[in-house]
């Protein structure tokens, strides 16, 4: 099962959330601050803050780390 996160096909497992699946592909931050452009991604992982916002199929302000992996996903920052 796969996901896409900026062309790049990323696996994951059944269960596994964006978030999880972005950290153990190597990918640590996917968006950026609006004031000083600092790189964010997953911050507390069980969805109580906001750093780990994603758009998820088109649809953007997703929380990644509550988000379920589902084959076929496109996510962008």
């Amino acid at each position: 099962m796969m996901i896409t996160f900026e062309g790049r096909e990323i696996p994951f497992e059944p269960g596994q959330s964006v978030a999880a699946a972005l950290i153990a592909a190597g990918i640590r931050a996917w968006r950026t601050t609006r004031r000083d452009a600092a790189p964010r991604g997953l911050f507390c992982g069980i969805g109580a803050c906001y750093d780990c916002l994603i758009t998820i199929n088109d649809t953007p302000a997703q929380r990644a780390c509550l988000a379920p992996a589902r084959d076929g996903d496109v996510i962008t920052p």
